[in-house]
Parts: structure tokens; sequence; C-alpha cells
């Protein structure tokens, strides 16, 4: 993660959950919050409802290569936090990637798309 710090102190982790915007998929929960900085900060939270630590860390790992893939897609500037659900567990790596784009998209957290016309809109 080149452009990212990673978020560890609770406080922050709560702020983000008191005051950030919010999209929920089926697997996982994406927050969000300017931070003022000229990079990200990304945490992920992944509770003992998912398994023992092995899965949790399994789920983790794939969580953060998803972020780290398509980290230069992201905007600068904000703290995001993805909270695992326990679907995550069972889902496959392509279906976790589709939830996060789509989250993150909704929360407008992408850069535009590049050259006007390239996306179709009904």
């Amino acid at each position: 993660m080149k452009y990212t710090v990673s978020l560890k102190e609770n406080r922050v982790f709560r702020r983000l959950y008191a005051k950030g915007k919010s999209a929920v998929a089926p697997t996982m929960v994406l927050y969000c919050r300017k931070n003022g900085r000229k990079e990200n900060r990304f945490g992920i939270t992944a509770g003992t409802k998912l398994g023992h630590a092995v899965v949790r860390n399994k789920v983790r790992r794939r969580l953060r290569e998803i972020y780290r893939l398509h980290e230069g897609e992201i905007l600068p500037g904000y703290d995001i936090v993805v909270v695992a659900r326990v679907r995550a567990v069972h889902s496959q790596y392509r279906d976790l990637e589709q939830h996060f784009l789509r989250l993150a998209k909704k929360l407008q957290l992408l850069r535009s798309s590049g050259p006007a016309g390239k996306e179709k809109k009904p």
C-alpha cells in the first residue's frame, strides 16, 4: 500500500463509525470520512463472529489485497474502514472485490472513469 497509512487507533475508528458515511454489502460495510491529509488511512475490522484467528486473518488478507490493487483508483485524503461480515468468510475473492468496488463507487471514493463518453448511462 504505497499511498496509504494503516489505521490503528481505537478513537479514530470510533469517530469514523459515528461521523463517517457508510455503505453496506452482504459481505462488508465500508465507512469513509475526509481526513484533511494528502494520503488515505485504511483499517480493517474482523470480529470474532467470523471464526477463529486463522479465518479472520484470511479475510483481512483478502480485503487488504483488494484495497492494495485498487489503491490508485481511490481518491486521496480519506479515512477508510472495512468491516467484514460473516458472509465474507464463505465468499469468493471476486465477489469481495466486486462488493468493495461497488461500495467505493457509491461513496464516491473512486476517481472519474477517464475520457467522457466511455461510460454508458441508461
